[in-house]
């Protein structure tokens, strides 16, 4: 992490970076910003946490993100990792797909997604962030207004103490699908509510020895008339069904006896927890105002299937946090904000969206399984484990959520990097960990032949060759050589001998240029300053 502050504004303090909402993604946006260095205040309106049984799946890219930013060890510690996600015919109750994500190992560190329903996750977030950032977290304080200027928001905020306004640098709306921050702004939302809302149930049964079952600990049972996700959460097992709208709240015995359709008789079942809530498929018009930004639900509200509702709102905050940093330190332009929507937005709106509305419709038999559900396990694991968003980083047009097929595909420009290993002078060094707080260029190349590599000159753009040759003692290349053996890492990314691959902080391939190792040409920092509006700055 590089130690920054933000500048100051009128009247010479430091202002933070205020996030209203102390949800996942406000708590999680709030780790990144502290990660970057950057002074932030986080408002929750309410006076604790919240309660409610909400999701309970947390993918691949998240835990890359909740790596990133510190947090991973303890949100690992209170969750249930999972290596299978599986599809049963609800009928004959036989699998019909497995989704295997070990076979992830060439792409990430975590080949699995993990369960951990949302009230467990969210007091590890907190209590991650507060020590990171103690006394940012202020409960109990609402938002009541705010008013932008020039090089500040001022907010105004009911408090137990009363009312009080505080300065921020910018406003990061991270309040949920009833955003009073998008109200305020006259934001309107577009889409559609589900006809049917879901039933959420905890229940402990034993499943496991008294009445073993081998379920994937996460398992969608499709049916055309009564379909059914069962999640195993750390401590007991989570139901989901679709719930018509008209239709009653089910009573305990009800919903123990519609478990039992599934599952099958067993010894003991009892009802820990219940939740009913209605399902909207709606995104915001724009996501941006001036110094304000909506964030997750805020901007998007997505049918969560596939765990695509919270997962989608944590792309978000891998896209922002870096982008404000680069900015706040005078790395970048103010131009550099404007990526965030242009790229996050289509992945939320015919992205994870659609993939949500295509897998709710495959489960009740009323759709054709998308992509990610055909084509090769790799590319199954890859997009369920939402590995396969790929980012329009170059304003074309061009991006994906899905990849298909049995084996890794070669990365493109806007893919995330591939997870690997390369070996520094001091031992193994993962490419994500490289990226965690800089661009990197990598430079695959022969460091036998001398290639002409950039000097190590900036905090912000770090430049190495990549060679299956252990850079010479003599060669000058010490200080900014990675050793490849077997080119593991080239071959996994598909590029030949002499090419460069630029990587941005949340670990986006930025570009994928032919590099001259006999030039003195600096390709990596004309892209960088293509993309900040400024050359990388140099090392005091």
């Amino acid at each position: 992490m590089t130690e920054t502050t933000t500048r100051a504004g009128a009247g010479g303090e430091i202002l933070p970076v205020a996030v209203v909402g102390a949800g996942p993604v406000g708590l999680i946006t709030a780790l990144g910003l502290a990660h970057y260095g950057v002074p932030v205040a986080v408002f929750e309106e309410d006076d604790r946490l919240s309660l409610d049984t909400k999701a309970g799946t947390v993918l691949t890219r998240t835990l890359e993100v909740l790596h990133r930013y510190g947090a991973l060890p303890e949100v690992l510690r209170a969750s249930l990792r999972i290596d299978e996600i599986g599809e049963i015919d609800r009928v004959t109750n036989e699998p019909t797909l497995s989704v295997r994500t070990g076979e992830l190992t060439e792409d990430t560190r975590f080949p699995f997604v993990i369960n951990i329903p949302q009230h467990h996750l969210e007091p590890v977030l907190r209590g991650a962030f507060e020590r990171r950032a103690p006394g940012a977290l202020r409960m109990a304080h609402r938002l009541t207004g705010f008013t932008q200027h020039d090089d500040h928001v001022e907010l105004t905020l009911d408090t137990p103490d009363g009312e009080t306004t505080v300065r921020a640098r910018y406003l990061l709306a991270c309040d949920g699908g009833r955003s009073q921050v998008r109200e305020r702004l006259g934001i309107t939302v577009e889409g559609h509510t589900l006809e049917d809302r879901y039933m959420l149930v905890d229940l402990k049964v034993d499943l496991d020895v008294g009445n073993p079952r081998d379920y994937p600990y996460l398992a969608y049972f499709s049916d055309p008339s009564e379909w059914m996700i069962l999640v195993r959460q750390p401590h007991c097992w989570r139901f989901l069904y679709p719930l018509a709208r008209d239709a009653a709240e089910p009573t305990h015995r009800e919903l123990c006896d519609k478990a039992l359709r599934f599952i099958g008789e067993v010894d003991d079942i009892e009802v820990l927890g219940t939740n009913v809530y209605t399902v909207h498929h709606r995104v915001a018009g724009r996501w941006r105002d001036g110094r304000v930004f909506l964030m997750g639900d805020a901007a998007h509200l997505i049918t969560p299937m596939w765990a695509l509702g919270l997962n989608t709102g944590v792309l978000d905050a891998s896209n922002l946090p870096w982008r404000l940093a680069w900015v706040l330190r005078g790395w970048a332009d103010e131009s550099l904000l404007a990526g965030y929507e242009v790229e996050q937005a289509p992945v939320a709106i015919k992205g994870s969206g659609e993939m949500a509305e295509a897998a709710r419709a495959y489960m009740s038999h009323r759709g054709e399984a998308v992509d990610a559900m055909t084509e090769g396990n790799w590319g199954n694991a890859f997009t369920r484990g939402l590995l396969g968003v790929s980012l329009d980083v170059d304003g074309t047009g061009d991006w994906s959520m899905v990849k298909t097929g049995d084996e890794p595909a070669p990365v493109r420009a806007g893919d995330r990097a591939p997870d690997l290993p390369l070996f520094g002078a001091d031992g193994p060094v993962h490419l994500h960990d490289l990226t965690s707080d800089a661009f990197v260029a990598l430079y695959f190349t022969d460091t036998r032949r001398r290639p002409r590599v950039p000097a190590q000159d900036s905090p912000a753009l770090r430049r190495y060759a990549v060679s299956r040759w252990d850079a010479p003692h003599d060669s000058g290349l010490r200080d900014r050589a990675l050793f490849d053996p077997a080119e593991r890492v080239r071959r996994r990314f598909g590029v030949g001998p002499d090419t460069l691959v630029l990587l941005r902080p949340d670990a986006h391939v930025a570009a994928i240029l032919p590099y001259d190792p006999a030039s003195d040409e600096d390709a990596a920092g004309a892209v960088y300053e293509r993309i900040t509006g400024r050359r990388p700055p140099l090392t005091p």
